[in-house]
């Protein structure tokens, strides 16, 4: 047939469209197109093409065939990763792509006659609006699927892909390419997860040609695998997430074995000619598309499919021997990367990213090596990494290189370990947090005395110096981006020996200022010093004399009844043995010195805390009423009224603290597991707040009902078939523990409400 006899049966045909729409159709569809289908089709095309405009960017159109079959037509305005996006939505409402092809408009020309397209630029407002849209190029993909075995293909299901599928494309429309793929993601991963046990052969390889002949604009890619759930969405978004862009496509099916043809372009619009350039869209494309069918794993698929595409690119980058990218193509590498990636942004930013390098032999030993390493273990191991340091500068970076390779081990290890508890988990971190200390001291002492000499008393003989931990260092707590709270203490006044001698009271406020310097940190939070618990708060020297301390924490002192409480944590962590016992010594003589507790002042400051510090609204997992510090500071309490009398509640730990409640009675046996079990999950609940992005100040709920507490629920193992179900038992545990705390609080000490 020919064009004209072509362009005039199918005017006949759509005698309700404008002519206009009509001749642009005919004149910029690839000639493939005509070739492939009847005029009848192409009618049907056309028709749905002549009701796109700004307001409707979509249409879609659906027949059931024989077998089971169906035939699903896309005519819609040309987007980037647009194949990608329908073919996610597809499978994730449960239908299997047999066969289709893919075409989109040429650009459109400026040419006289009735086949003319209107100027690019803005319509004239007196124009009619889908005539403004002809400029724009449009695309028909066709598809034939067939439903999935136990999958129910009903009209409500139809009409409910269809108004997904508009919804995705108005994303597209509005250049929300990044939340299209999270929504798309979303959705295929949960129906994926529902058959993750009927996955074989995953890993089966993607053989792929390219060809720069037939084609005057496009590179070709052939490519050939055995078929698998998605297939063409993987696939196809791995193209897009590597920039490449797809003109035109066939696909399909051969038994168990796809044949795909997809036209594209590269970056930048040119053909793809560059063999180094083939080779790694050939890895990446089927890493990435071999990465889609273990999202089931991850939290957050988007975000684990976005890190692991930047984490090839690092990969490639400095790839010699192809080990690291042998080691990529296992099954289990796979699904640890995608528990991992999809978990944190700090993890990626932190470590995966500037030393991705080192996560490939960590995940080849994560399952050897235990959770807690002893802390003469780590001492060992990080001194003989310094004893080929011979400046401060480096022996300075290999300490924090250390130090940021075992956080690493230990997060990775406490996220894909299901037998890693979080009080493990707490005390590795802690261990880890003594060894660093000790060293850092060590080397700031041996610095600072090489230009000043050693600090001496007035009596003659060293002068101890002592680090202790407070808060949950103090406690053996720590947990994701928990702040490192210290306390310094020396043994009292003095100069130095040296050439330039200094009082001991500067140069131990040197010391303290090195010490803090020396180990670094990110801002929000993660393995930070605070060193705002010392006498006098913010106003305080960095460092007290024993004697100082003495006066400060003491009956007729300048200490607040808060104070006296947090001194509970204090827990001696590094330098001279005897200094540290004289001021633990002196800790339980004052904190539990039986003098009675300031309990009105206590829980004023509660209810200033609830006031202040919690949005109205807003669920604050610390700070909210039945938050974590209810639970803390009831415990707490209770060691200040009776620890004078019982010697087993002087511990800093606070499970061990609600341990000893319950043996001495403080505590009834129901009471003493509850608040155990609340403390332990508010805990985690913190720390799946705060892993996203590493920073102390994470402690909002997100809303129930978004996409954030869903992915919240999957960090925290509430895995069901249907996510929201999953986060719906949170939301219920959230509120029964909450609600729990909040009222044992009450009863025991007194009501702190949230106005």
């Amino acid at each position: 047939m020919t064009s004209a006899h072509l362009l005039q049966t199918l005017l006949s045909l759509c005698t309700t469209v404008d002519e206009e729409i009509v001749h642009d159709f005919v004149s910029r569809m690839d000639a493939d197109y005509f070739d492939r289908f009847q005029p009848t089709d192409i009618a049907g095309h056309i028709m749905l093409a002549a009701h796109l405009d700004p307001d409707h960017p979509c249409q879609i159109s659906m027949r059931e065939r024989e077998a089971g079959l169906l035939d699903l037509v896309v005519v819609a305005y040309d987007y980037f990763s647009e194949f990608a996006t329908i073919c996610g939505l597809l499978s994730a409402f449960g239908l299997d792509i047999r066969e289709g092809s893919i075409y989109t408009f040429a650009e459109a020309t400026v040419t006289s006659g009735p086949s003319s397209a209107p100027r690019r630029g803005p319509a004239s407002r007196h124009q009619p609006r889908r005539k403004a849209g002809l400029a724009r190029k449009k695309i028909v993909d066709v598809f034939r699927v067939r439903p999935m075995s136990g999958v129910s293909f009903t009209a409500a299901q139809q009409r409910l892909l269809a108004e997904e599928l508009d919804s995705m494309v108005r994303l597209l429309d509005a250049n929300r390419f990044q939340d299209a793929r999270t929504r798309v993601n979303r959705r295929l991963v949960e129906a994926l997860g529902r058959s993750r046990g009927a996955f074989t052969g995953l890993l089966n390889p993607v053989q792929i040609r390219f060809d720069n002949e037939t084609s005057p604009s496009d590179t070709i890619m052939d490519i050939r695998s055995t078929d698998t759930p998605a297939f063409l969405y993987a696939f196809s978004n791995a193209l897009s997430m590597r920039g490449i862009y797809i003109h035109k496509a066939r696909f399909e099916n051969v038994g168990a074995e796809l044949h795909d043809r997809f036209h594209v372009r590269g970056r930048h619009g040119h053909k793809i000619v560059d063999p180094a350039e083939q080779q790694e869209l050939r890895l990446t494309a089927a890493l990435i598309k071999q990465f889609t069918h273990f999202l089931t794993w991850a939290p957050d698929p988007a975000k684990a499919i976005e890190y692991f595409d930047r984490f090839l690119d690092r990969i490639l980058e400095e790839a010699r021997d192809g080990k690291a990218l042998e080691f990529l193509k296992e099954k289990k590498t796979l699904t640890l990367l995608a528990r991992l990636l999809g978990t944190s942004d700090f993890l990626w930013e932190d470590f995966l990213r500037r030393q991705h390098a080192n996560l490939l032999p960590v995940l080849e030993d994560y399952q050897r090596v235990a959770l807690f390493r002893p802390r003469p273990e780590m001492t060992r191991e990080l001194r003989k990494r310094l004893s080929r340091a011979r400046s401060n500068d480096l022996r300075r970076r290999v300490l924090n290189q250390f130090k940021d390779q075992e956080m690493f081990r230990i997060d990775m290890k406490h996220l894909l370990d299901s037998a890693s508890t979080l009080p493990d988990f707490s005390r590795a971190l802690t261990e880890l947090a003594d060894v660093v200390l000790d060293q850092t001291a060590r080397d700031c002492q041996a610095k600072l005395s090489h230009i000043h000499g050693a600090p001496r008393p007035a009596g003659g003989g060293p002068c101890p110096f002592a680090v202790f931990g407070m808060g949950k260092f103090g406690g053996w707590e720590l947990g994701y981006a928990s702040d490192i709270e210290v306390l310094f203490v020396y043994g009292g006044g003095g100069r130095t020996t040296g050439r330039k001698p200094l009082a001991n009271s500067e140069y131990f406020e040197r010391l303290v200022q090195e010490i803090l310097q020396w180990i670094e940190a990110r801002e929000e939070g993660i393995f930070h010093l605070d060193v705002r618990l010392r006498p006098h708060g913010g106003k305080g020297l960095l460092a007290n004399t024993l004697e100082e301390l003495r006066t400060y924490y003491s009956a007729a002192g300048l200490s607040a009844p808060f104070e006296r409480q947090a001194l509970i944590k204090l827990r001696f962590v590094a330098g001279d043995d005897a200094l540290g016992h004289q001021v633990e010594t002196h800790r339980d003589a004052f904190v539990y010195s039986g003098q009675p507790w300031d309990l009105p002042t206590a829980l004023d400051l509660r209810r200033r805390q609830v006031k202040e510090l919690v949005e109205p609204g807003r669920t604050n997992v610390k700070y909210s009423p039945g938050g974590l510090i209810d639970i803390e500071y009831a415990v707490q309490y209770l060691q200040l009224m009776h620890g004078h009398n019982a010697p087993r509640l002087r511990t800093p730990n606070t499970l061990e603290a609600i341990a000893s409640l319950g043996q001495g009675g403080e505590l009834k046996p129901d009471e003493m597991i509850a608040l155990r079990e609340a403390y332990l999950f508010l805990r985690g609940l913190i720390d799946a707040l705060r892993i996203v992005r590493g920073n102390a100040r994470d402690l909002v709920l997100p809303p129930d009902d978004s996409d954030a507490f869903i992915f919240l629920s999957r960090r925290l193992g509430y895995t069901a078939e249907r996510w929201e179900e999953g986060a719906a038992r949170l939301a219920a545990d959230i509120t029964r523990y909450m609600a729990w705390a909040q009222q044992f609080f009450a009863n025991r000490f007194g009501a702190v409400t949230q106005d």
